[in-house]
């Protein structure tokens, strides 16, 4: 009897932390299936595929060169909607790394100052300054976990001209979570999210002052239980007024969300996050973008 009641409690616990994973992965599936499909449509149709013409069957895994002369809002949305590497559901959990080397991402550090709706600000006007920027809005919505906190971080760091807050990709995400376990439009005092930034690119740029960029973020959840996957999300940003914010248009592509330090990330084209310390943080007053 003893025996068999050890065998129900490891049991009970197991389903218990799969069903978090479950949880954890529908919150990124949620977001995929919202946005995938119409990010590609719009591929297509700036690409001109159609029944006459070849699939291109490459994807997007980096920046090739960056831009410093600005062509416009058709070579935005080209580089924004360009396809990224398609990856099973289950890529995105905890998985053996490579002992393969990815190359490392500097990003610089902010001013540790909050800004709107009590985001880190700060960031370089530089992409990977976007990149940091984007990071810390990611941040402030994903360990509230709450409705209310990515409507305001969204309406305060989201250009005129994009999706609305409720339909934004982590609105999404977050609204799969919170549906999943039933805690109502705010996370349950005995839940708590992680987020540890591990991987980023720079997909493409256009100019100075736009660029699409994209995170790779370990997410560790606890409620009953504990679980960790890989979030991975890219965003047009757009410098404006001495900050990096959301750019306006259709949301790029679906990143790849692989774990961080495997084959399939390398393959992807992640870098390894590395923190700089060495580059000044942009301060309010600093050049606004015109483009």
């Amino acid at each position: 009897m003893r025996r068999a009641a050890t065998k129900k409690a490891k049991g009970t616990s197991e389903w218990s932390r799969r069903r978090l994973l479950g949880i954890l992965a529908a919150a990124v599936a949620v977001a995929v299936l919202l946005l995938g499909g119409l990010a590609y449509a719009v591929y297509l149709a700036i690409d001109g595929i159609g029944d006459e013409a070849s699939a291109n069957t490459g994807v997007a895994t980096g920046e090739t060169e960056r831009s410093t002369v600005v062509r416009g809002a058709a070579h935005r949305d080209e580089i924004a909607a360009e396809p990224m590497l398609t990856v099973p559901e289950s890529a995105a959990f905890p998985a053996e790394t490579t002992s393969a080397k990815a190359p490392e991402i500097k990003i610089p550090t902010g001013t540790g100052v909050n800004g709107p709706a009590f985001v880190m600000t700060g960031f370089p006007h530089t992409p990977e300054g976007a990149i940091g920027q984007l990071a810390q809005i990611d941040l402030a919505v994903l360990q509230s976990m709450s409705l209310s906190t990515a409507e305001e971080v969204y309406n305060a760091w989201a250009l005129p001209g994009g999706v609305r807050a409720e339909d934004w990709w982590i609105t999404a995400s977050v609204r799969a979570f919170l549906s999943s376990t039933g805690m109502g439009e705010v996370k349950d005092p005995s839940a708590s999210v992680s987020l540890e930034p591990a991987a980023a690119l720079v997909k493409g740029t256009d100019g100075p002052d736009w660029a699409t960029v994209c995170v790779l973020m370990k997410v560790s959840a606890t409620y009953k239980s504990e679980g960790q996957i890989a979030f991975a999300h890219c965003e047009r940003m757009q410098w404006v007024g001495g900050r990096w914010m959301v750019a306006p248009g259709t949301p790029p592509a679906p990143a790849p969300a692989t774990w961080p330090g495997t084959q399939l990330a390398h393959e992807a084209g992640w870098r390894t996050w590395s923190t700089d310390h060495t580059i000044e943080p942009a301060h309010p007053g600093d050049t606004e973008g015109e483009h």
